[in-house]
């Protein structure tokens, strides 16, 4: 039996570019379900999105889209994490992130799938070999190669892309992660999943894609995010430097203390 995947895409204000984003996963990976967690989009995304699913269900499309309405904009974390609770208490094997916007490639999807069998967490990276991004601005590019330098460097992490928000999950890491203890909201949110998913020693792999920069709507970027996810990562790799140097002080007293034990 295959295992039963459900795309998870967070919404707010997307209703020019999730037609086109609903279309393309259906093209490339027919057998996933879709389920979009709006935050009460203004612009009546929900709204297009229980029509979208309405007119595939008379179609007899074998795939299913449903919508997760919230009421107001509270952050992609929280949005992730409903839609993770979603998909947990309907018994999915395999959970993905994946934006609405275009700049995560549904014909990039069935490559970080068929790396599941080797990993709990396969991350859609941009910056390993084979990684690109597309139309974006030198200042972006430098932006996204620095953070994640300076959380690979600040928490020790073998990874090169914490920050993306294309990235396929086990459901089986998803139920061992305490998910309501999740609070960062933005961008931040990635590499706190990363970093919880490593600690409870999950396989994570990262296989490269292609980013492309959006070409409808606007983009959720703010000088906020990128202050939350700055504070966050120094605040979490001071915590664990802390550790390691907690750890290497008591390892030293232990063996001096045995050592004294023997010398008696």
């Amino acid at each position: 039996m295959s295992a039963r995947v459900l795309v998870v895409v967070p919404t707010y204000n997307e209703k020019e570019s999730i037609p086109g984003a609903l279309s393309r996963l259906r093209e490339h990976v027919p057998d996933a379900d879709v389920l979009v967690v709006d935050d009460g989009s203004p612009d009546g995304t929900g709204q297009l999105v229980e029509q979208i699913a309405a007119d595939e269900r008379d179609a007899g499309v074998a795939r299913s889209v449903s919508v997760l309405h919230r009421t107001a904009k509270q952050g992609l974390g929280k949005a992730y994490v409903a839609g993770f609770g979603w998909a947990l208490e309907r018994s999915y094997d395999v959970i993905v992130e994946m934006d609405a916007d275009g700049s995560h490639r549904a014909q990039d999807l069935p490559a970080l799938l068929a790396a599941l069998p080797d990993a709990d967490l396969v991350l859609g990276s941009r910056w390993v070999p084979g990684g690109s991004v597309v139309n974006w601005p030198k200042n972006r590019e430098v932006l996204s190669r620095g953070a994640n330098t300076y959380t690979r460097l600040l928490l020790g992490i073998p990874v090169r892309d914490a920050t993306g928000g294309f990235r396929a999950y086990r459901a089986d890491l998803l139920r061992e992660l305490a998910l309501g203890d999740v609070a960062s909201r933005g961008y931040c949110f990635q590499i706190d999943m990363t970093l919880r998913s490593l600690a409870a020693g999950a396989r994570v792999v990262e296989v490269p894609i292609t980013f492309v920069e959006r070409e409808l709507g606007a983009s959720k970027m703010s000088r906020d995010i990128v202050v939350e996810a700055l504070v966050n990562v120094t605040r979490w790799g001071i915590a664990e430097r802390s550790r390691r140097v907690a750890g290497a002080f008591r390892k030293v007293t232990r063996s001096g203390r045995e050592g004294q034990a023997v010398g008696r």
